[in-house]
């Protein structure tokens, strides 16, 4: 394990290459610009904090020597994605890699959420991952790069009281299953990509029904993952070009009841999944 750990960590496939990570800041994003900054690219850094940004620039260039450009931009808004792809065009010339990391998630049961929560989440999670894409595509297509789409557990198993989310990431999968197929001999890759629960900052900024924020504990009750695990695991996959990659702390087994026996799994899973802990009988 730690041969193949060293060989891909020397792999040059990402020298010099221009990596754009949404969401960039935090979380499996954060852990993505380090990996990738390890592996000799150069980042554009979207994000809404122009603090947390410049601080992550400045740690890749102490760090790992990596040039960064790190931009402020609401993904949800259409014109400013452009306008910071733009810009990154203009300082690196193209880009090779986009990351559609930036997503944003709820707890609350479909009946107490407010459509404007639905809207919120459909826009950053679905529409800033389809913002981005339709701006960098012209120059992911020239240099035959590949884009990286963080989906979730949530692709192939409902939770509780996600609706909006859970929908978010189906939406996702359409999409760029979709898109895939219509780039097939354009050289460029597609990744989908389902991480299992991870311990990052999404669940500090929780939407609730009403639209406000709101931290929620972790739901899952089993083992969680680092952020730099999820973001080795993504940077391999890249190296290989994958179509899919499920990173899933539910098991295979699990999987296959999902698919095979919904009404099983729904009973035995799902409050697990959600954080429900079982009722004493």
């Amino acid at each position: 394990m730690r041969r193949v750990i060293r060989k891909v960590f020397r792999n040059k496939v990402f020298d010099r290459k221009v990596v754009l990570i949404t969401g960039g800041c935090a979380g499996i994003g954060r852990a993505l610009a380090v990996r990738f900054a390890q592996g000799g690219a150069r980042l554009v850094l979207l994000d809404l904090d122009q603090a947390a940004l410049d601080g992550m620039a400045q740690h890749l260039a102490d760090h790992h020597n990596a040039e960064t450009l790190a931009l402020r931009c609401d993904v949800a808004d259409a014109q400013a994605v452009r306008a910071a792809v733009a810009l990154a065009v203009e300082r690196f010339g193209g880009i090779d890699v986009l990351v559609n990391n930036a997503g944003i998630t709820h707890r609350s049961a479909f009946v107490e959420t407010d459509l404007a929560v639905f809207e919120r989440i459909m826009a950053v999670n679905y529409f800033g991952a389809l913002h981005c894409t339709q701006a960098a595509l012209p120059s992911i297509q020239a240099r035959r790069g590949q884009i990286i789409v963080l989906s979730s557990l949530s692709g192939f198993a409902p939770m509780l009281y996600r609706s909006a989310y859970n929908a978010s990431k189906h939406a996702l999968h359409g999409l760029f299953e979709s898109l895939r197929l219509e780039l097939r001999d354009s050289g460029v890759n597609v990744m989908l990509v389902c991480p299992g629960f991870t311990a990052t900052d999404i669940r500090k900024h929780a939407l609730v029904g009403d639209g406000s924020v709101t931290p929620q504990p972790l739901p899952f009750l089993g083992k969680v993952y680092s952020p730099q695990d999820t973001a080795e695991a993504i940077y391999r996959g890249a190296v290989r070009r994958k179509r899919l990659l499920v990173l899933s702390n539910v098991n295979w087994g699990a999987r296959l009841l999902a698919r095979f026996c919904p009404r099983l799994f729904e009973r035995v899973m799902v409050p697990r999944l959600s954080g429900l802990k079982p009722q004493a009988r």
